[in-house]
């Protein structure tokens, strides 16, 4: 990563054009799947292609037998003056598929990632959803090679023109929106993407500072020494097992006095080895992605001084790295959190709740209406949930409202309850609380218990676990490649909206 993404290009160029230009290498079109015993259909919208260029397509897709059927990919020539070298042709599914922005972002994402090597794309999937194809085609096509000796043989696709029947104020706008969210997600993919060597709390500051001041937004740093004389015990005793000490970063957008205020927390461990807990070795590399929740927020605050959100939002961002060292916290230690509640660390390896709550008790000293933590917080999410679901815990009523923002934005969010008999579970021996219970039962709802014990009372609050979701450890799948995914930046975004305009 450089050392700011204002700076290095973190998709293709995305612009709006009328039609076909000489420069344009590909043309990416939808088709549908068959209704009963009819053919495909063409996602064209009006007057692109001349009858008989149409037929031709129709004809070529035919006789290779494409279907339609959703991520489907079909390459053809392109018939004789069309103006591109190849068309190519993204199943989008049914018909009806084609009001699910999700859908046809995934689609086009399929798309984008195809295209490696190819300079310049035209595309008329703007004719199903010009923003969600926008978005779908730069997260699609991004790509993380900044620490490649050489560069790779096929280049990310560069340049993409989205076909709509005119460039005017209104699609100039829903395009530029969804660039700024697209880059939003891929500056927290970036984030998560660089390794632990490139990117320690300090580092991590340093570069939530840059893009922050860049986008307006006032920041503020707190270094070890702030950070242990305002007895933030938390964020110190997870990070003093490290020779790389621990920050806390606050950054903030002001909407005016009017507005709603809401408090955004991410945890930011850099890197988690467990601390003495020690972690199994197998798959350790993948803790890279343990402060996916920093990055979210930090992507989300930029996003929402980028496109002046109409709430107030304060982002407070803890991070550290969890090491084993002779200075490092044991397990049986006791710790003061920012507050004065005492905690038993019980294990070294439930470290994220340890310096969220010192960030969820300062953030609410903002006097926040709502509040909004998210975190790679517990294996336990996985368990329950798998690979690409986040748990969303919270106060009733606004955990059913985020929940259904998120499964409304594509990233799948779900609503989980708090069984009031795990709490005394929590109850320690010697302070006010234990960091994990006895048992491995509930455990990614018994750490949102934890975390309830530090929201204040009259503040609505959410914590989003993205144990999974943050870090795709998988084959590609949609606009979604290896490693960091950017979620829940697109969640917590539209919730920032809502707010906005529902109060």
């Amino acid at each position: 990563m450089s050392k700011s993404s204002a700076i290095r290009q973190l998709g293709p160029q995305l612009s709006l054009v009328t039609g076909i230009s000489k420069d344009d290498d590909v043309l990416v079109i939808g088709l549908t799947s068959a209704e009963e015993d009819g053919a495909p259909s063409l996602v064209i919208g009006e007057g692109l292609f001349d009858d008989a260029t149409a037929s031709a397509i129709d004809d070529a897709l035919a006789a290779v037998g494409a279907k339609g059927s959703a991520g489907e990919l079909t390459k053809l020539p392109a018939p004789a003056g069309l103006g591109v070298t190849s068309v190519l042709a993204v199943g989008l599914g049914s018909p009806d598929k084609l009001d699910d922005a999700e859908h046809v972002r995934r689609q086009a994402g399929v798309a984008a990632r195809s295209l490696q090597g190819v300079a310049t794309a035209v595309t008329s999937l703007p004719a199903a959803d010009l923003a969600a194809a926008a978005e779908g085609f730069f997260l699609g096509a991004y790509r993380f090679d900044e620490f490649r000796s050489t560069p790779p043989e096929k280049a990310p696709l560069a340049a993409v023109g989205l076909i709509v029947p005119a460039v005017d104020k209104t699609t100039q706008a829903e395009l530029d929106r969804a660039k700024a969210i697209a880059r939003a997600v891929s500056i927290a993919r970036d984030f998560v993407n660089t390794p632990p060597s490139h990117l320690f709390p300090e580092e991590f500051a340093d570069r939530a500072k840059a893009l922050g001041s860049a986008a307006g937004l006032k920041v503020e740093i707190l270094d070890e020494s702030a950070l242990d004389k305002a007895g933030y015990g938390g964020i110190i005793g997870v990070g003093k097992g490290s020779s790389r000490p621990p920050r806390l970063v606050r950054l903030s957008h002001s909407a005016g006095k009017k507005a709603k205020t809401v408090a955004l927390v991410g945890k930011g461990i850099t890197f988690d080895t467990g601390g003495i807990s020690i972690k199994p070795a197998a798959g350790m590399e993948n803790m890279t992605s343990d402060m996916g929740g920093a990055a979210a927020v930090i992507a989300t605050a930029i996003l929402a001084a980028d496109l002046d959100v109409g709430v107030n939002v304060i982002a407070t961002v803890p991070m550290a790295e969890n090491m084993p060292s002779s200075t490092a916290q044991r397990p049986g230690d006791v710790l003061t959190q920012y507050g004065g509640k005492t905690v038993e660390v019980i294990n070294t390896d439930a470290e994220g709740r340890l310096i969220l709550a010192d960030a969820i008790v300062r953030a609410c000293e903002d006097e926040p209406d709502y509040l909004i933590d998210t975190a790679t917080l517990t294996g336990a999410q996985m368990v329950a949930l798998g690979t690409r679901t986040p748990g969303v815990m919270g106060t009733d009523d606004f955990r059913d409202r985020v929940a259904s923002i998120s499964q409304a934005e594509g990233e799948s969010g779900w609503p989980m309850p708090f069984p009031e008999e795990l709490r005394p579970d929590l109850d320690s021996r010697v302070a006010d609380l234990a960091n994990v219970t006895n048992h491995r039962w509930g455990g990614m709802l018994s750490a949102g218990i934890y975390l309830r014990e530090f929201v204040a009372k009259d503040v609505q609050w959410v914590h989003i676990d993205i144990a999974g979701p943050a870090f795709n450890t998988g084959g590609p799948w949609g606009y979604t490649g290896k490693g960091g995914t950017g979620v829940p930046v697109r969640t917590i975004f539209a919730v920032l909206e809502d707010i906005a305009a529902e109060g």
